[in-house]
């Protein structure tokens, strides 16, 4: 194989100059021909068909493809043996990407699938010309984005003499032109009377390049001349041909003689015969038949189902060019697109003729006017603007990718059930690439990364922590509630786990700074040393590359997992016995383990508040199988737990977009851009005007649209996960009240109510009094100074951790820019002095004291430093993150989108999630606090408070 691999890189070049550039190229060019899918649907009518080739007057499953006995030593071959018989599916099709009848003018094509064994196989796909009217990948989809949605001669020939032109260039156009229109002139009255040619090379092992060709068997008659008004004609002349006789065709080859007269890349030259002449190797027989009787039909739907692609070989019979190269990628997409398992959305031409202009002049003003100071009307535009800008250059995949091509198998059938339900592991959630978001898959990239190891320990992270996130006195965010921390710990552990290495394996060790004492205790009951240590996250490694690339131990898509597991047999071990729909409960609260921590699907970092959360949505898990069983009586109980599951976690999905989130950012703004994205805008003229006119996508909920991952594959990203550093919002004590008389139960410190404790503690408490007494108390504000003191000593997995520089030195190690050049990189003005980031005296002098200049500040720190908009719980950088990666963990997700449908949740399903919230969930589960949660506001707002009426403040 490694003598293989270099025949093929001594024939080819790379556009861009490498692999990689290439592969980039062929993805955008892949994306262009499902827009010419759409177009052409416009154009024919009914579903959206193959970019090419979308008719075949004949498609057959029984046909057998036999090697030669006399097959030359040299081309013997992986399957190509003397006498190897194999079987066959072939299509044979009208070139066009558009369904027209058999007379109009047209090139013809061949789809030939041999099937070795149950591993291998081989598609062999020519067309009824010796050469490509296009000689490269570019110019190919130039020539379909010129003819898309041509029907007529007049938009034929405007597509011909104007706009291919205008994409190529008029030299190359004139070429092509004559191509085409050679290729184009000749009458066919049969298909089984073509010649069908590869155009492009493929590699015969030991051999070398060739490229080969089907052409009618010797013998084979000609036909009469059709009635040309017959839309159907070839399959009629055909169906009648194999009532009679088998139709045979002979496989040849040509083989490479030199690049000049028989080139590799350019497949818009041909092979001339006497140059390479065509050697008959091999016999491909579509044995008599009848063609219209039901199985013929059953079996011609079967093969409009499959995907044809030249790169399902082997090794040995790799396709060679430019144009083959890019084939691989648009016929998967192609394909995908077809099938239902890709889409594209479409921008109205208003949107990119007036979004530019008006983008530039957006721009503009925000040097003058940030967007948030501006009226309603004109933030909400500005919004929509920075949003699409995030989209188009904030989104980098980190994942590596398959280039140059690589030879496949036939890829698997999708697991029918996964059409419908979720995947234990995020795998399948984007059916066209089933390894997208899944546990496993690298964290993505919102900014380049800047991996600088010479800056880790400067200035010290243990210095950056005691000068200015430690916690001198509580600062509370007095809009929100401890519920609203709760949650924010409860989503993130669906979100993003990074896996550690086992303490003491590999670790980080951050040296004390001078003066800081008695040194740390880094394990319990440990002895004091001059440096913090903790466990190292586990990478990816790539050769010649920094350690910044990481797996995600959890799925990556909004699955409630950290409910229900990620995998499935944690899930089925947290269910009811005897697969019984419901989760395990015991009286209403989780099962406890040996070490009193419960058993729910992520259980790290347990604390009260995240038992109650856990508790809540577990039993809403239960209410929803009840009332699926009672609307749906001969419902599976496999059936009534997925679909629960569902159900559960687009309510959570909806949960954040519309009640926390804008309860954080608690603006009339945010409040009307985050239930758009979910419900579509308010019914203001005003507001529709301007989202018909600049992104109509917008005009309904993002559950009402197509899936779109925009510029990159989705994931979750590592920027992501900086701005959710949120410990802030932990208070480290805690008055645990009664919800009926407002008497106090007693007061507990953060680590009263952490790890086993917690379960002890919530069962004493009361669900109910548990969730009246986070909803009566503040949480602590995103911001400097507020760090909580129990998290800079804490305990987990057996070592003692200071979580604020953890999170510092997380950040810096994985290459995540400083904050200047992070708020740079999200397109924010670049700050010059440290006055720019703080007015407070106490906290510049401090900045100025542990950082020697702007540049190094650290992310987190400039993060909490800035100050934020009006009403906003974290700061305006910080948004920016979240105002790109908010809607794409929606648009991205078919659940939330294209599968949010009542086919999928069921009618009650999606009923239960349009109508539910979190007061809805509080008050299913607890109903005797309905007198208590905020009017007109999110249960994460304040509650109102009983005052007790003792003299002693409801003491017991």
């Amino acid at each position: 194989m490694a003598e293989t691999g270099q025949h093929h890189q001594r024939y080819e070049r790379y556009e861009g100059g490498s692999p990689e550039a290439e592969r980039r190229v062929f993805e955008r060019l892949a994306r262009e021909l499902m827009e010419v899918q759409v177009r052409n649907r416009r154009a024919g009518g009914g579903g959206i068909a193959r970019a090419f080739h979308a008719k075949a007057p004949v498609a057959v499953e029984n046909a057998r493809l036999r090697f030669h006995d006399d097959l030359p030593e040299a081309l013997r071959v992986g399957f190509a043996q003397p006498g190897a018989d194999y079987p066959a599916t072939v299509r044979l099709s009208n070139a066009s990407g558009i369904r027209q009848g058999d007379g109009s003018p047209d090139l013809r094509g061949a789809a030939v699938r041999v099937r070795v064994s149950d591993g291998e196989s081989h598609d062999l796909l020519a067309t009824s010309f010796p050469v490509s009217h296009a000689s490269d990948a570019r110019e190919f989809v130039a020539f379909a984005k010129a003819m898309a949605g041509a029907r007529t001669p007049l938009q034929k020939a405007f597509g011909l003499l104007v706009k291919l032109p205008l994409a190529v260039g008029l030299k190359t156009a004139a070429r092509m032109r004559r191509n085409v229109q050679a290729a184009t002139r000749r009458t066919v009255n049969s298909l089984a009377n073509e010649t069908y040619w590869s155009r492009g090379a493929i590699l015969w092992g030991e051999a070398g390049p060739v490229r080969y060709l089907l052409r009618p068997a010797p013998g084979t008659p000609p036909a009469p001349a059709p009635d040309r008004r017959d839309a159907d004609f070839l399959h009629r002349e055909f169906a009648r041909r194999l009532g009679q006789t088998d139709v045979a065709f002979d496989l040849c080859v040509q083989r490479y003689v030199d690049e000049r007269r028989t080139p590799i890349e350019d497949a818009a030259v041909e092979w001339k015969d006497e140059v390479a002449p065509a050697v008959p190797i091999a016999r491909l027989t579509i044995p008599s038949q009848e063609l219209d009787g039901a199985e013929a039909r059953a079996a011609a739907r079967r093969i409009e189902d499959l995907t044809f692609n030249p790169w399902y070989t082997t090794d040995d019979f790799r396709p060679l060019g430019n144009i083959n190269r890019a084939r691989k990628a648009g016929y998967q997409a192609g394909g995908a697109h077809r099938l239902g398992l890709r889409f594209v959305t479409e921008e109205p031409l208003r949107n990119r003729v007036l979004g530019r202009p008006v983008g530039a002049l957006i721009g503009v003003l925000n040097r003058v006017v940030p967007w948030h100071r501006l009226p309603l009307s004109l933030s909400l535009l500005n919004l929509v603007f920075l949003r699409k800008v995030l989209r188009r250059l904030n989104l980098i995949d980190t994942e590596v990718r398959e280039a140059p091509p690589k030879a496949q198998p036939v890829p698997e059938p999708i697991p029918e059930r996964l059409r419908t339900e979720r995947s234990y592991d995020g795998t399948y959630n984007d059916l066209s690439e089933p390894r997208m978001g899944a546990v496993g898959a690298a964290f993505g990239r919102n900014l380049k990364p800047d991996y600088r190891p010479d800056l880790f320990d400067t200035p010290n992270p243990v210095t950056v922590s005691r000068q200015l996130l430690h916690r001198e006195s509580f600062v509370p965010a007095t809009s929100l509630n401890v519920l609203a921390a709760a949650w924010i710990q409860f989503q993130v552990h669906d979100w993003v786990n990074h896996r550690r290495h086992n303490p003491g394996d590999r670790s980080v060790e951050v040296p004390l700074p001078p003066g800081h004492g008695g040194g740390w205790q880094n394990t319990p009951n440990g002895p004091a040393e001059n440096v913090m240590r903790f466990a190292e996250n586990e990478g990816i490694e790539r050769p010649g590359e920094p350690p910044i690339l990481f797996a995600n131990s959890a799925s990556h898509w909004w699955d409630g997992s950290e409910v229900y597991g990620g995998d499935e047999q944690t899930a089925r071990f947290l269910r009811e016995p005897d697969g019984g729909a419901g989760l395990r409960l015991e009286d209403g609260h989780l099962p406890v383990s040996g070490n009193g921590i419960p058993l729910t699907g992520f259980n790290e970092s347990w604390w009260m508040g995240l038992s109650a959360m856990h508790t809540l949505f577990a039993r809403e898990h239960n209410a929803v199988c009840d009332a699926l069983r009672a609307e749906y009586p001969t419902m599976s109980e496999e059936r009534v737990y997925q679909t629960a599951r569902l159900v559960v976690s687009a309510l959570i999905a909806k949960i954040h977009t519309v009640e926390w989130t804008p309860a954080i950012l608690a603006t009339e703004a945010i409040d009307v851009a985050l239930r758009t994205n979910w419900s579509g805008p308010p019914k203001n003229w005003l507001n529709q005007l301007g989202l018909w006119l600049f992104e109509a996508h917008s005009l309904t909920g993002i559950p009402k649209t197509l899936p779109d991952h925009h510029a990159a594959p989705y994931s979750l990203t590592e920027d992501f996960v900086t701005v959710y550093r949120m410990h802030p919002l932990i208070p480290d004590d805690y008055e645990l009240r009664e919800h009926q008389f407002g008497r106090r139960l007693e007061t507990v410190g953060f680590r009263d109510i952490q790890g086993g404790a917690a379960e002890t503690q919530i069962r004493k408490t009361g669900l109910a009094n548990s969730l009246y007494s986070f909803g009566i108390a503040h949480p602590g504000a995103i911001t400097l100074h507020n760090f909580p003191r129990s998290l800079q000593r804490f305990e987990r997995d057996g070592e003692i951790v200071d979580l604020s520089v953890v999170d510092l030195v997380r950040t810096r190690r994985r290459g995540v820019p400083r904050y200047n050049d992070f708020r740079a990189g999200l397109h924010k003005g670049r700050i010059r002095s440290f006055e720019e980031l703080t007015e407070n005296a106490e906290t510049l002098a401090r900045l100025k004291d542990v950082y020697r200049d702007v540049d190094e500040i650290d992310t987190v720190v400039g993060l909490l430093a800035e100050n934020p908009p009006t009403g906003f719980g974290f700061s305006d950088t910080a948004f920016r993150i979240f105002i790109l990666m908010a809607s794409r963990r929606l648009q991205s997700d078919r659940f939330l989108t294209v599968d949010y449908r009542p086919e999928v949740y069921t009618p009650l399903g999606i009923d239960w999630v349009e109508k539910g919230g979190m007061n809805s969930v509080v008050l299913r589960h607890c109903p005797e606090l309905a007198p208590l949660l905020p009017r007109g506001a999110s249960a994460f707002a304040p509650w109102r408070t009983v005052r007790p009426t003792s003299d002693n403040g409801g003491s017991p």
